[in-house]
Protein backbone atom coordinates (compact mmCIF):
# COMPACT_ATOMS: atom_id res chain seq x y z
CA UNK A 1 0.00 0.00 0.00
CA UNK A 2 1.60 3.57 -0.95
CA UNK A 3 1.72 5.89 1.77
CA UNK A 4 -0.48 9.06 1.42
CA UNK A 5 1.09 12.54 0.62
CA UNK A 6 -0.65 15.35 2.84
CA UNK A 7 -2.87 18.02 0.50
CA UNK A 8 -0.57 20.88 1.48
CA UNK A 9 2.55 18.90 0.50
CA UNK A 10 1.11 17.77 -2.95
CA UNK A 11 0.07 21.16 -3.86
CA UNK A 12 3.08 22.70 -2.89
CA UNK A 13 5.17 20.46 -5.10
CA UNK A 14 2.69 21.14 -8.19
CA UNK A 15 2.77 24.60 -7.99
CA UNK A 16 4.97 26.54 -10.25
CA UNK A 17 8.25 27.10 -9.36
CA UNK A 18 8.61 31.71 -9.96
CA UNK A 19 12.13 32.06 -10.34
CA UNK A 20 11.85 36.13 -10.41
CA UNK A 21 10.77 35.79 -6.37
CA UNK A 22 12.63 34.82 -3.15
CA UNK A 23 10.08 31.55 -2.25
CA UNK A 24 8.12 32.41 0.78
CA UNK A 25 10.20 29.54 2.73
CA UNK A 26 13.39 31.10 2.12
CA UNK A 27 15.17 33.57 4.10
CA UNK A 28 17.92 35.23 3.15
CA UNK A 29 20.80 37.02 5.58
CA UNK A 30 24.23 37.55 5.99
CA UNK A 31 27.28 35.67 7.56
CA UNK A 32 30.39 36.36 8.61
CA UNK A 33 34.08 34.72 7.66
CA UNK A 34 36.48 34.44 9.63
CA UNK A 35 37.88 38.08 9.65
CA UNK A 36 34.59 39.35 9.64
CA UNK A 37 33.83 39.76 6.19
CA UNK A 38 30.09 39.75 5.39
CA UNK A 39 28.78 37.32 2.67
CA UNK A 40 25.71 36.97 1.78
CA UNK A 41 23.23 33.62 2.12
CA UNK A 42 19.73 32.17 1.64
CA UNK A 43 18.31 29.19 3.68
CA UNK A 44 15.15 27.09 3.44
CA UNK A 45 14.48 25.24 6.64
CA UNK A 46 13.62 21.59 6.05
CA UNK A 47 9.79 21.48 5.35
CA UNK A 48 9.36 18.51 7.20
CA UNK A 49 10.85 16.43 11.11
CA UNK A 50 12.39 13.80 8.79
CA UNK A 51 14.40 15.65 6.12
CA UNK A 52 15.87 14.20 3.01
CA UNK A 53 19.47 15.81 4.00
CA UNK A 54 21.17 18.93 3.65
CA UNK A 55 22.37 20.60 0.75
CA UNK A 56 25.24 23.65 0.30
CA UNK A 57 25.12 25.25 -2.92
CA UNK A 58 27.67 27.76 -4.47
CA UNK A 59 27.44 29.63 -7.23
CA UNK A 60 30.28 30.47 -10.45
CA UNK A 61 32.68 33.32 -11.25
CA UNK A 62 30.07 36.43 -11.63
CA UNK A 63 26.78 34.68 -10.69
CA UNK A 64 24.43 35.11 -7.57
CA UNK A 65 22.18 32.68 -5.92
CA UNK A 66 19.24 34.07 -8.06
CA UNK A 67 19.88 32.64 -10.80
CA UNK A 68 19.56 29.25 -9.45
CA UNK A 69 16.20 29.90 -7.40
CA UNK A 70 14.05 27.20 -9.41
CA UNK A 71 16.66 24.22 -8.71
CA UNK A 72 17.15 25.11 -5.00
CA UNK A 73 13.47 25.56 -4.42
CA UNK A 74 13.19 22.04 -6.28
CA UNK A 75 15.59 20.66 -3.92
CA UNK A 76 13.92 21.99 -0.79
CA UNK A 77 10.68 20.49 -2.06
CA UNK A 78 12.22 17.04 -2.53
CA UNK A 79 12.63 17.22 1.22
CA UNK A 80 16.15 19.11 1.21
CA UNK A 81 17.31 21.62 3.73
CA UNK A 82 19.16 23.84 1.27
CA UNK A 83 21.77 26.66 1.63
CA UNK A 84 23.30 28.86 -1.04
CA UNK A 85 25.79 31.63 -0.73
CA UNK A 86 27.71 33.97 -2.36
CA UNK A 87 31.46 33.97 -3.05
CA UNK A 88 33.72 37.35 -1.55
CA UNK A 89 33.72 39.72 -3.95
CA UNK A 90 31.40 39.02 -6.08
CA UNK A 91 27.04 39.42 -6.10
CA UNK A 92 25.47 40.83 -2.57
CA UNK A 93 29.12 39.75 -1.09
CA UNK A 94 31.06 42.64 -2.05
CA UNK A 95 33.73 44.41 -4.06
CA UNK A 96 37.48 42.97 -3.82
CA UNK A 97 38.82 44.81 -6.94
CA UNK A 98 38.99 49.08 -7.83
CA UNK A 99 35.66 49.03 -9.72
CA UNK A 100 32.01 47.85 -9.31
CA UNK A 101 32.44 45.32 -12.12
CA UNK A 102 35.57 43.49 -12.28
CA UNK A 103 35.66 40.45 -10.45
CA UNK A 104 39.13 40.45 -8.36
CA UNK A 105 40.82 38.00 -5.49
CA UNK A 106 44.01 37.57 -4.28
CA UNK A 107 44.18 34.91 -3.85
CA UNK A 108 41.81 31.24 -4.01
CA UNK A 109 42.32 30.41 -1.16
CA UNK A 110 40.66 32.98 0.54
CA UNK A 111 37.62 32.08 -0.86
CA UNK A 112 38.88 27.95 0.42
CA UNK A 113 38.68 29.24 4.17
CA UNK A 114 35.38 30.86 3.34
CA UNK A 115 34.31 27.57 2.19
CA UNK A 116 35.86 25.87 5.52
CA UNK A 117 34.26 28.35 7.80
CA UNK A 118 30.93 28.08 6.26
CA UNK A 119 30.89 24.25 6.07
CA UNK A 120 31.75 23.95 9.67
CA UNK A 121 28.79 25.96 11.39
CA UNK A 122 26.86 24.73 8.38
CA UNK A 123 26.89 20.99 8.83
CA UNK A 124 26.83 21.53 12.82
CA UNK A 125 23.55 23.25 12.58
CA UNK A 126 21.88 21.06 9.84
CA UNK A 127 20.72 17.34 9.28
CA UNK A 128 22.65 14.64 7.00
CA UNK A 129 23.83 13.83 4.73
CA UNK A 130 25.22 16.63 4.25
CA UNK A 131 26.02 17.35 0.19
CA UNK A 132 28.01 20.07 -1.70
CA UNK A 133 26.94 21.26 -5.34
CA UNK A 134 28.83 23.99 -7.01
CA UNK A 135 28.44 25.25 -10.18
CA UNK A 136 31.64 26.67 -12.55
CA UNK A 137 34.23 28.35 -10.21
CA UNK A 138 32.26 27.21 -7.56
CA UNK A 139 33.30 23.72 -8.56
CA UNK A 140 36.84 24.31 -8.83
CA UNK A 141 36.80 26.11 -5.00
CA UNK A 142 34.64 22.65 -3.93
CA UNK A 143 37.67 20.66 -5.44
CA UNK A 144 40.28 22.69 -4.16
CA UNK A 145 38.61 22.48 -0.50
CA UNK A 146 38.33 18.81 -0.92
CA UNK A 147 41.75 18.64 -2.09
CA UNK A 148 42.97 20.57 0.58
CA UNK A 149 41.11 18.62 3.01
CA UNK A 150 38.79 21.46 4.07
CA UNK A 151 35.65 20.05 3.76
CA UNK A 152 34.23 16.34 4.84
CA UNK A 153 30.77 16.23 2.51
CA UNK A 154 28.94 12.37 2.05
CA UNK A 155 28.54 13.53 -1.30
CA UNK A 156 29.73 16.27 -4.24
CA UNK A 157 27.76 17.75 -7.54
CA UNK A 158 29.67 19.92 -9.75
CA UNK A 159 27.80 21.44 -12.40
CA UNK A 160 30.45 22.58 -15.10
CA UNK A 161 33.17 22.46 -13.13
CA UNK A 162 36.26 24.95 -13.92
CA UNK A 163 38.63 22.73 -13.32
CA UNK A 164 40.06 24.12 -16.81
CA UNK A 165 39.43 27.43 -18.80
CA UNK A 166 38.35 27.43 -22.34
CA UNK A 167 41.31 29.37 -24.08
CA UNK A 168 44.70 28.64 -26.40
CA UNK A 169 45.76 24.85 -26.73
CA UNK A 170 48.61 25.45 -24.40
CA UNK A 171 50.17 23.64 -21.79
CA UNK A 172 48.79 24.88 -17.88
CA UNK A 173 52.32 26.00 -16.80
CA UNK A 174 52.73 28.35 -20.15
CA UNK A 175 49.29 29.69 -19.63
CA UNK A 176 49.99 30.50 -15.90
CA UNK A 177 53.26 32.16 -16.86
CA UNK A 178 51.93 34.12 -19.29
CA UNK A 179 49.22 35.38 -16.64
CA UNK A 180 51.84 35.62 -14.26
CA UNK A 181 53.50 38.28 -16.53
CA UNK A 182 49.95 40.04 -17.31
CA UNK A 183 49.38 40.42 -13.44
CA UNK A 184 53.02 42.39 -12.96
CA UNK A 185 53.01 44.93 -15.61
CA UNK A 186 50.04 46.83 -14.41
CA UNK A 187 47.52 46.64 -12.05
CA UNK A 188 46.44 42.69 -11.38
CA UNK A 189 43.13 44.61 -10.67
CA UNK A 190 42.56 45.54 -14.05
CA UNK A 191 40.20 43.49 -16.24
CA UNK A 192 41.73 40.69 -18.27
CA UNK A 193 39.27 40.71 -20.92
CA UNK A 194 36.63 42.90 -22.27
CA UNK A 195 33.38 43.14 -21.65
CA UNK A 196 31.31 45.37 -23.95
CA UNK A 197 31.53 48.51 -25.83
CA UNK A 198 29.36 50.13 -22.91
CA UNK A 199 30.09 49.64 -19.25
CA UNK A 200 27.74 46.92 -17.44
CA UNK A 201 26.51 46.26 -20.96
CA UNK A 202 25.79 42.60 -21.59
CA UNK A 203 28.16 41.30 -24.54
CA UNK A 204 25.81 40.33 -27.75
CA UNK A 205 26.56 36.57 -27.82
CA UNK A 206 27.27 35.99 -23.91
CA UNK A 207 23.45 33.66 -24.36
CA UNK A 208 24.85 31.63 -26.29
CA UNK A 209 27.61 30.37 -24.40
CA UNK A 210 25.35 30.15 -21.28
CA UNK A 211 21.78 28.54 -22.14
CA UNK A 212 19.54 27.53 -25.32
CA UNK A 213 16.95 28.67 -22.89
CA UNK A 214 16.04 32.69 -23.59
CA UNK A 215 13.59 32.89 -21.09
CA UNK A 216 15.84 31.62 -18.13
CA UNK A 217 18.85 33.59 -19.68
CA UNK A 218 16.39 36.75 -19.11
CA UNK A 219 15.68 35.84 -15.71
CA UNK A 220 19.51 36.65 -15.00
CA UNK A 221 18.86 40.27 -16.70
CA UNK A 222 15.92 40.56 -15.01
CA UNK A 223 17.71 39.90 -11.55
CA UNK A 224 20.52 42.66 -12.49
CA UNK A 225 17.95 44.89 -13.06
CA UNK A 226 16.24 44.48 -10.12
CA UNK A 227 18.98 44.31 -8.03
CA UNK A 228 22.08 46.36 -9.44
CA UNK A 229 24.70 45.42 -6.71
CA UNK A 230 24.70 41.75 -8.54
CA UNK A 231 25.92 42.67 -11.82
CA UNK A 232 30.14 41.81 -12.79
CA UNK A 233 32.08 42.01 -15.82
CA UNK A 234 35.13 40.02 -16.47
CA UNK A 235 37.71 38.57 -14.34
CA UNK A 236 40.96 41.15 -13.49
CA UNK A 237 44.44 39.78 -14.43
CA UNK A 238 44.92 38.62 -10.65
CA UNK A 239 41.79 36.15 -10.96
CA UNK A 240 43.31 34.51 -14.16
CA UNK A 241 46.58 34.37 -12.90
CA UNK A 242 45.43 33.06 -9.39
CA UNK A 243 43.02 30.86 -11.06
CA UNK A 244 45.76 28.66 -13.14
CA UNK A 245 48.17 28.79 -9.69
CA UNK A 246 45.18 27.31 -8.27
CA UNK A 247 44.34 24.92 -10.82
CA UNK A 248 47.68 23.36 -10.99
CA UNK A 249 47.21 22.36 -7.41
CA UNK A 250 44.13 20.34 -8.38
CA UNK A 251 45.62 18.69 -11.10
CA UNK A 252 49.04 17.90 -8.84
CA UNK A 253 49.63 13.76 -8.84
CA UNK A 254 47.94 12.22 -6.47
CA UNK A 255 45.64 15.34 -5.31
CA UNK A 256 42.38 14.44 -6.61
CA UNK A 257 42.82 10.99 -6.38
CA UNK A 258 43.26 11.39 -2.50
CA UNK A 259 39.29 12.53 -2.40
CA UNK A 260 37.30 9.39 -0.97
CA UNK A 261 34.02 10.93 -1.52
CA UNK A 262 31.31 10.45 -3.84
CA UNK A 263 31.55 13.20 -6.80
CA UNK A 264 29.25 13.59 -9.96
CA UNK A 265 30.67 15.63 -12.43
CA UNK A 266 28.01 17.17 -14.25
CA UNK A 267 29.47 18.68 -18.09
CA UNK A 268 28.85 19.33 -21.23
CA UNK A 269 31.03 18.89 -24.60
CA UNK A 270 29.35 22.20 -26.09
CA UNK A 271 30.96 24.16 -23.40
CA UNK A 272 33.01 27.16 -24.09
CA UNK A 273 33.88 28.57 -20.94
CA UNK A 274 35.34 25.33 -19.39
CA UNK A 275 36.69 22.14 -20.59
CA UNK A 276 35.07 19.73 -21.02
CA UNK A 277 37.56 17.32 -21.09
CA UNK A 278 39.46 18.41 -17.41
CA UNK A 279 35.83 17.65 -15.98
CA UNK A 280 35.96 14.36 -17.33
CA UNK A 281 39.31 14.04 -16.58
CA UNK A 282 38.78 14.84 -13.08
CA UNK A 283 35.76 12.03 -12.65
CA UNK A 284 38.03 9.22 -13.77
CA UNK A 285 40.61 10.38 -11.29
CA UNK A 286 38.39 11.03 -7.87
CA UNK A 287 38.25 7.46 -6.58
CA UNK A 288 34.54 7.43 -6.40
CA UNK A 289 33.65 10.23 -9.17
CA UNK A 290 31.31 9.56 -11.96
CA UNK A 291 30.00 11.83 -14.79
CA UNK A 292 26.67 12.60 -16.40
CA UNK A 293 27.67 14.00 -20.06
CA UNK A 294 25.91 16.09 -22.19
CA UNK A 295 26.64 17.27 -25.68
CA UNK A 296 25.30 20.28 -28.50
CA UNK A 297 22.09 20.16 -26.82
CA UNK A 298 23.68 22.14 -23.17
CA UNK A 299 25.83 25.01 -22.95
CA UNK A 300 27.70 25.95 -19.83
CA UNK A 301 24.32 26.59 -17.51
CA UNK A 302 23.10 22.73 -17.67
CA UNK A 303 21.12 23.52 -14.61
CA UNK A 304 19.12 26.38 -16.58
CA UNK A 305 18.53 24.99 -19.60
CA UNK A 306 15.45 24.15 -21.31
CA UNK A 307 13.34 21.84 -19.32
CA UNK A 308 14.33 18.99 -21.37
CA UNK A 309 17.96 19.40 -20.57
CA UNK A 310 17.86 20.59 -17.09
CA UNK A 311 14.81 17.75 -16.19
CA UNK A 312 17.32 14.90 -17.11
CA UNK A 313 20.26 16.84 -15.23
CA UNK A 314 18.12 17.21 -11.97
CA UNK A 315 17.30 13.33 -12.55
CA UNK A 316 20.88 12.60 -12.97
CA UNK A 317 21.35 14.41 -9.52
CA UNK A 318 18.82 12.81 -7.54
CA UNK A 319 19.65 9.19 -8.99
CA UNK A 320 22.90 9.92 -7.53
CA UNK A 321 22.31 11.10 -4.11
CA UNK A 322 19.92 8.65 -3.27
CA UNK A 323 22.32 6.19 -4.21
CA UNK A 324 25.22 7.55 -2.70
CA UNK A 325 24.10 9.45 0.25
CA UNK A 326 21.00 8.07 1.47
CA UNK A 327 18.04 9.51 3.72
CA UNK A 328 19.43 8.73 7.57
CA UNK A 329 17.33 6.77 9.20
Amino acid sequence: MEASIPENQTSASAAAIDRRAIPADASESRWQAADGHELRRIDWAANSETPRGSILFLPGRGDFYEKYLESLEEWHRAGWRVTAADWRGQAGSGRLGDDKLTGHIEDFTQWTSDLAHLWSAWKASTPGPHVLVAHSMGGHIVTRALVDGLVDPDAVVLSAPMLGMAGPPLPLAVLHSVARVMARIGSPKRPAWKWSEKPGEMPARRRDLLTHDDDRYEDELWWRQTRPELAMGPGSWGWVERAYASTREIEAPGAMEKVDIPVLVVSTSNDKLVKHEAAARAAERFPKGEIAAFGEEAHHEILREVDDVRGEAMRDIAEFLDRVAPRQA
